[in-house]
């Protein structure tokens, strides 16, 4: 790690909006050549702590230095324009555009007269994303992009200026394995360039991998820098949110109820093929798989968003076809979706009207919603799931990432469904709420609820889990019980190498 002076320090940055002190004198530096983690629990002041080192608020107190001159960032474009770079954790581009133009935004190439140089434009462009090992080209629109491209043109924005300092706001959230690596690549490339790497991840595993340093936030004020070499990831989670966490295996002996959900030979074109599996009443059942498995694919299915072609679902036993997400709830089922704040939520709207979205129809005083029956549900599951709001008024989008999640459970809860299926139940949760959400999935199995759970997160399926199904390339692999699978016999059928016959595995 270099010796020089910090490529970036913040001192003693203090920042309020009303009623809430959201950075209390917290100091904060990178050397240059070093990948430095920021973590916290969401609303411990990380992203806060960045946009005021990006200009995008200003700090009530406290000073910001770049190699040792201190600066003051009015706008993103004065803080770039002095090489500081924030890859935000929600995409700001402008989908209409090309990612070329998206890329260079606020500073395209001009030729006389002030008319932009589209010839350099693409050139310089398509150089950045060929350095991304990027599958499109510099004139796609931004809008036909999937999220996971999306954020590969968020991160070709950081090389187009010589940095000292990028920011990666949660940068994996949306990218598949091959994507990671050559995001990693493109770090490690940059800290060999001297750049000052801040990395903000509730994803410990990428943390140990990438960083050199992990500083620690909670409750907005800075609590200690460790180095990632001489720690692990028990300390630092005490660091964050003042207690270890349960991450135990489940192995607890569960009394489980009749079948609620059984799935018979079920097929959805070329997305997955004579899928047969069963949920009973107080069981959680997680599913694995790599990125194209078909998982998600199979609870869409479930749920009415896509029609199957081919099987059987049996609901208590009875037959049912659905080919619609209000044929799934009129019989029981119901879906937390992979990605809650595109497809779980409306963020503009307040706790109680998402709480409540999918039976307005059914909470009508004459022509009017009742307010009162409203609020008492929205009261009631608040108690339930312990989420933390100062009111029902409050707009879901300024809620953390873990009480957003609830606030989604909540609302399918409230429709008392026979089966709930969760896709993905913590991506962008920290480490904290994990622990909670985990927790209340547990409690919802406890209660009667049949559950499943699918997860790209191997600790994750096997700590919440009472059987695990293995899927690759749209089958099932292997089912195992909690007390028969490893990690070792997981991997392997994920990867196509076990299969149920193949009990040597």
């Amino acid at each position: 790690m270099s010796t020089q002076s910090p490529a970036l320090r913040l001192e003693g940055i203090v920042k309020t909006f009303p009623g809430v002190r959201a950075l209390d004198g917290v100091s904060f530096e990178v050397l240059p050549g070093e990948v430095h983690a920021l973590l916290g629990e969401n609303g411990a002041g990380k992203s806060t702590l960045m946009k005021v080192l990006a200009g995008m608020h200003q700090p009530n107190e406290g000073r910001i230095f770049i190699e040792g001159q201190q600066v003051t960032m009015r706008s993103p474009l004065e803080a770039k324009a002095k090489g500081v770079v924030l890859i935000h954790q929600e995409l700001s581009l402008a989908e209409e555009m090309s990612v070329a133009e998206n890329i260079y935004l606020g500073e395209l190439p001009r030729k006389r007269f002030g008319l932009v140089d589209r010839k350099t434009l693409l050139e310089k462009a398509g150089a950045i994303l060929k350095r991304l090992n990027c599958g499109f080209g510099p004139d796609a629109t931004v809008g036909d992009l999937s999220i996971a491209n999306k954020q590969m043109v968020e991160i070709a924005r950081a090389l187009t200026v010589d940095a000292k300092a990028v920011v990666f706001d949660e940068p994996t959230a949306s990218l598949t394995d091959a994507e990671k690596v050559v995001l990693f690549d493109i770090i490690r490339d940059l800290r060999e360039r001297g750049v000052g790497i801040v990395y903000i991840s509730h994803r410990m595993e990428e943390i140990f991998t990438i960083s050199d340093r992990i500083s620690v936030l909670r409750d907005g004020s800075y609590r200690g820098t460790l180095v990632t070499a001489e720690t692990d990831e028990d300390e630092v989670t005490q660091l964050m949110i003042g207690r270890s966490l349960d991450l135990t295996r489940n192995h607890a002996h569960a009394e489980f109820g009749d079948v609620s959900l059984e799935v018979r030979d079920l097929s959805c074109d070329s997305l997955f093929q004579d899928v047969s599996f069963q949920v009973r009443s107080g069981e959680v059942v997680g599913f694995y798989g790599l990125v194209g498995a078909g998982r998600t694919e199979i609870a869409e299915t479930l749920f009415g968003l896509r029609t199957p072609s081919g099987g059987a679902i049996y609901l208590e036993g009875k037959e049912v076809r659905i080919n619609s997400p209000v044929q799934a709830i009129e019989n029981g089922i119901s879906l937390v979706p992979e990605n809650r704040k595109e497809q779980g939520l409306v963020l503009g709207m307040n706790c109680r009207d998402n709480m409540t979205l999918p039976q307005v129809g059914d909470l009508t005083a004459g022509p009017f919603v009742s307010d009162g029956a409203e609020v008492a549900i929205f009261d009631l599951y608040r108690d339930k799931l312990e989420i933390k709001t100062p009111s029902w008024r409050q707009q879901v989008g300024n809620l953390s990432g873990g009480n957003q999640q609830k606030i989604v459970i909540g609302k399918w809860l409230s429709m008392h469904p026979k089966v709930l299926i969760v896709d993905e139940p913590t991506r962008g949760i920290d480490v904290g709420s994990k622990s909670e959400i985990h927790n209340l999935i547990r409690d919802l199995a406890k209660q009667g609820y049949a559950v499943i759970v699918i997860s790209s997160e191997m600790p994750e399926v096997l700590h919440v889990s009472d059987r695990i199904i293995a899927m690759y390339h749209g089958r099932i692999m292997r089912e195992f019980t909690s007390e028969e699978v490893t990690e070792d016999n997981l991997v392997q059928a994920i990867s196509g190498i076990a299969t149920n016959g193949d009990k040597a595995a």
